[in-house]
């Protein structure tokens, strides 16, 4: 079984410019440069991948594309949360038959269930498969908070031995080291940099869609040389592309700059729209400032 460290992109998922189909040929092309620019994992089929905009048969095509193209060469986890735990179940199943290194699960989203209800979920689907689970805790989106004495909870379950920490509290890094000790390795979703310097050992990036080789010298930096100055001085260089994928616009404004950069990667499935116009122009500025443009032409 691998173990996970460093920084993991959160891949987009590229569409075609009718936006009715998946363009593999586009992935392809993200996942190798992702690779060859340093990144340490990949992790399709989340948020930023838009997973419940697609289809079943289009999501596998995500799952074996970018399987087939990491080739091994970095571990891929495959996002498989779903509301209903038979779902969540069958789609960790499936990871692990598609050869995925690992699952990443958010809690389900809708019918805000209790801690025990959560508990016996993630416990359901570890008993399931024999990959490593990613519990993906975001409250902003998932309706539930998965706080450090509940992680501490989960962390004895076999298998669920990852956590990405999306909340903008970190302290809670600093509890779940303390409290969880080696049983549960946490991986910043927001904080890359103040999480790794309070314990994370791993950051589930946005903006390494569009600044793979920073985001993964900010994990070299920062949770391996523990060179905290070099780490901040590269934070803040990195910054204002952090910005621009916080938020409503972390879809919108990861595809908007990738194909300023040179790989055109269709736009949002609705209800999200396009980047408009003036920030598409303000972020254009933002990447030529670092020297991003047509880089990937």
């Amino acid at each position: 079984m691998r173990t996970f460290r460093g920084t993991y992109t959160v891949l987009i998922t590229p569409f075609t410019d009718d936006g009715k189909h998946v363009d593999t040929r586009a992935l392809r092309k993200l996942v190798d440069w992702q690779i060859e620019q340093g990144i340490h994992g990949l992790i399709p089929l989340g948020s930023t991948g838009e997973f419940l905009s697609l289809k079943d048969a289009e999501r596998i095509e995500v799952a074996q594309t970018v399987i087939a193209a990491a080739a091994g060469r970095v571990p891929v986890l495959l996002g498989t949360g779903m509301e209903w735990t038979d779902d969540a179940v069958a789609r960790s199943r499936e990871a692990q038959q598609l050869g995925a290194d690992g699952v990443m699960v958010i809690p389900p989203f809708y019918s805000t269930p209790t801690e025990d209800e959560l508990f016996e979920h993630y416990r359901r689907i570890a008993e399931s498969i024999d990959l490593p689970i990613m519990v993906y805790n975001n409250p902003a989106t998932a309706n539930v908070d998965l706080k450090p004495e509940f992680v501490e909870r989960l962390s004895h379950i076999d298998n669920v031995s990852y956590i990405k920490e999306s909340t903008l509290e970190v302290t809670r890094v600093r509890d779940i080291v303390e409290l969880c000790g080696d049983r549960m390795t946490v991986f910043a979703g927001i904080l890359g940099y103040e999480s790794m310097c309070v314990g994370a050992q791993g950051w589930v990036a946005v903006c390494s869609n569009l600044i793979p080789k920073w985001s993964a010298e900010l994990y070299e930096c920062t949770a391996v040389q523990r060179d905290l100055d070099a780490g901040l001085a590269l934070y803040r260089k990195i910054l204002p592309i952090v910005r621009w994928v916080g938020g409503h616009r972390y879809v919108s404004a990861s595809k908007a700059g990738l194909a300023m950069m040179g790989l055109p990667a269709g736009e949002p499935r609705a209800p999200r729209l396009p980047l408009p116009g003036a920030d598409r122009e303000a972020l254009r500025r933002d990447l030529a400032a670092l020297d991003l443009l047509n880089t990937l032409s």
